[in-house]
């Protein structure tokens, strides 16, 4: 059950990156129709990405220790 879980969130958080990074390149493109959260704040998108990615390598490094 651990496993899952660390799986889940893994999968959670690069989704979190993807979406956010995939908003702030609509939004430095001027793609504002394509941005996926409405092309908000470039400052927010950079924000959560990094904190996405910071949980992606805790879920990584927890999953890791799970095995």
């Amino acid at each position: 059950m651990p496993k899952a879980l660390c799986l889940f969130s893994l999968v959670a958080s690069i989704l979190v990156v993807c979406l956010f990074v995939l908003d702030a390149i609509a939004l430095l493109f001027g793609l504002s129709n394509f941005a996926i959260l409405g092309a908000a704040s470039l400052m927010m998108d950079i924000t959560f990405a990094i904190l996405g990615g910071i949980l992606v390598y805790l879920s990584w490094s927890t999953y890791r220790e799970q095995r």
